[in-house]
């Protein structure tokens, strides 16, 4: 932002100046985001649409995906211009709707209870049922690592904050190990897979469809997967904006995601074959391990679930303060 010349422009009023500073740093963000600023409708009545739509998507989220590739939901908001932006990961995910670059989006479990410990703005809307094999903690296929206790003192790659995070904090645990116990190497998926691929860490933890792609290399070995130490539900989170402007277009989201999640097998592997430029084979393992499953509001139960999540990473002193999660979450549009 220019400098003000002394003696020739009157320099504005400390809320003005207050203004053009936050709007200078939304301009930034956006930029470094590669996103536009926020467009949604002037309209609040409770059944409008947004101008505008921005959902958050990655490779794993095959419910929408398939939902990006029919088209329907566009057809059902009429009105609404909807772009679909791709993530590697839910912690930029989930910093892209903090700042207002996207409107809602799906991650796995830990990335939302990072955010909400840094007080970021989202709500919980709806849940997708686990798929307990499609993470895992994986070695080279020649590592002297057995058993979770062995990763003592080793480098273990993974996205700090992600589903993989939880994953690795449980994994521990159960090898009488806490993440204090070894060299985690925060990296993004894709530098993940070339750290461990060129023997620059011990282990990795990951999600499909990464997990696959490198399990049918043959280079790698699974020491366990999520099944048993984690719920591994993937959650659907929309800004407050979203929710409380338009909820009636949230709840048209969650239909159009049921009916997307209904596809047979067969047919999703094509579908994203086609969309996401993975090999076949990568797409159809990973399909195995996530069948189509009721996309819902959350239950009691599932809250419960995630509060567990939240209470392991304060425990843990990995984030900074205790949250709740269900003051975070969404009942569906109030009645009339």
């Amino acid at each position: 932002m220019p400098r003000f010349a002394p003696n020739k422009t009157p320099r504005p009023p400390n809320t003005l100046r207050l203004w053009l500073g936050r709007l200078s740093i939304l301009a930034t963000t956006a930029a470094l985001w590669g996103l536009h600023p926020p467009t949604h409708a002037h309209s609040t009545g409770k059944d409008a649409s947004p101008t505008e739509l921005r959902i958050g998507y990655q490779k794993g989220s095959l419910a929408l995906v398939v939902l990006k590739d029919s088209g329907k939901l566009a057809q059902r908001l009429k009105g609404s211009s909807i772009r679909w932006v791709e993530f590697n990961a839910g912690p930029p995910l989930l910093e892209a709707l903090a700042v207002g670059s996207i409107d809602i989006g799906a991650t796995g479990d830990a990335p939302p209870v990072f955010a909400q410990a840094a007080d970021k703005d989202l709500v919980y809307v709806a849940y997708e049922a686990p798929a307990p094999e499609g993470s895992a903690v994986v070695v080279p296929s020649d590592s002297s690592i057995r058993t979770l206790a062995d990763l003592k003192g080793k480098r273990v790659a993974f996205t700090k904050g992600s589903s993989a995070h939880f994953l690795i904090a449980q994994g521990l645990r159960k090898g009488g190990l806490t993440l204090a116990d070894i060299q985690p190497v925060y990296l993004s998926p894709s530098d993940a897979r070339a750290a461990f691929e060129g023997g620059n860490v011990d282990a990795w933890v990951i999600w499909d469809p990464y997990y696959a792609a490198v399990e049918l290399t043959g280079k790698a070995r699974v020491l366990a997967t999520s099944k048993g130490l984690s719920s591994g539900n993937s959650f659907f989170l929309a800004s407050n904006k979203l929710v409380q402007q338009y909820p009636a277009a949230v709840s048209a989201i969650v239909d159009e995601l049921n009916k997307a999640a209904k596809l047979k097998p067969q047919e999703v592997t094509q579908l994203i074959t086609k969309n996401l430029g993975l090999e076949p084979a990568v797409v159809e393992r990973y399909v195995q391990r996530r069948p189509g499953s009721p996309i819902r509001l959350l239950t009691p139960e599932v809250i419960a679930e995630q509060q567990g999540v939240a209470d392991v990473f304060y425990q843990a002193k990995v984030i900074p303060k205790p949250v709740r999660v269900a003051d975070a979450v969404w009942n569906g549009p109030a009645k009339k």
